[in-house]
């Protein structure tokens, strides 16, 4: 398909951050080699907006992201709203954190536009059928370190681009900031889970989805409990889709987190039955609490799964 520059947008979006950085409550460097890093919850405060705009970043300026009030039960949470006529590429082919960055002792998750660019998950791309050629690259980090410049080496090698060419956005899991961006993945989850289903997203024309925003935990790994939980037992998604019906008939059983074995209790309980290894989790269990499947071929719509406010506000709110 033609490339949307992914890249170009997002690195907008990074700028206007740079530029904003003492309203944002981020902070921003160049580090040896010449990449600008930029913290918003490593070091720095960040907030609600540092949040949204690294959502925007995620998704490469291809969805409209809003904080809004999200009800789940008897309780209304700080949460987000996405809006997306490109789901497929804004979710797996940007926002989908599918590039493990393992340099010395740092390690991270990359997500963003650079990964179209680096193409280094080959496989997915080439079923997405989409690639770019980007002049500057910008790549999100989920973490607690800030990246040095031998990752920034590493990254830029990888790519295929100077260090000077790359901008790293980082923000921990129990960070204001980073809950934001991970609850605005509530449709790249369904989208990957489709993925794992062997269902091609490409058919999958719009997407609207919403999810709660954690509350801050003490630690990362409390906070990986909550974020998660934030989409399994409070994320609502809506896809407008092109398929028949039997065929989304079929998939609305099968999306929602309720459809897996491991579905049921708070995710850290479910990450602490395991040993805390993530892949031996059901790969199931990651997607939005409840979808909605709409066929442009016939106009109806499938329903699936459900929201789980006891278990939600259990997580968020614990005594």
């Amino acid at each position: 398909m033609t490339s949307l520059r992914l890249n170009e947008r997002a690195v907008v979006i990074a700028e206007r951050m740079a530029a904003d950085a003492p309203l944002l409550r981020v902070n921003v460097n160049k580090i040896e080699g010449g990449a600008t890093v930029i913290d918003a919850g490593v070091e720095a405060a960040g907030g609600y907006e540092a949040g949204v705009a690294i959502a925007e970043i995620c998704m490469a300026g291809l969805a409209r992201i809003a904080i809004v009030p999200v009800t789940v039960g008897p309780n209304t949470y700080p949460g987000v709203s996405i809006t997306t006529d490109h789901p497929w590429l804004s979710c797996m082919g940007s926002q989908y954190a599918g590039w493990a960055i393992s340099v010395e002792k740092f390690f991270g998750m990359g997500s963003g536009p650079l990964r179209a660019h680096a193409r280094v998950e080959k496989e997915l791309f080439e079923r997405l059928g989409y690639e770019e050629s980007a002049g500057h690259g910008v790549l999100v980090l989920e973490g607690r370190t800030l990246p040095t410049p031998p990752v920034a080496a590493y990254v830029a090698q990888r790519a295929q681009l100077d260090p000077s060419a790359l901008t790293l956005v980082v923000a921990p899991t129990a960070s204001v900031a980073g809950s934001v961006q991970i609850s605005a993945r509530i449709l790249e989850t369904g989208l990957h889970k489709m993925e794992t289903l062997g269902f091609d997203v490409r058919k999958v024309v719009s997407g609207f989805g919403t999810a709660p925003i954690a509350t801050v935990a003490k630690n990362d790994l409390r906070g990986i409990g909550r974020t998660n939980d934030c989409i399994l037992y409070g994320g609502q998604a809506h896809y407008t889709v092109d398929a028949p019906d039997e065929v989304l008939a079929d998939l609305a059983t099968k999306l929602p987190a309720s459809a897996s074995k491991d579905y049921g209790v708070p995710f850290y309980d479910i990450f602490q039955r395991y040993d805390r290894d993530f892949y031996k989790i059901d790969p199931l269990l990651f997607s939005p609490a409840e979808v909605w499947l709409t066929s442009t071929e016939s106009g109806r719509t499938f329903h699936g799964g459900r929201l789980a406010p006891d278990i939600l506000a259990a997580s968020l709110y614990p005594a």
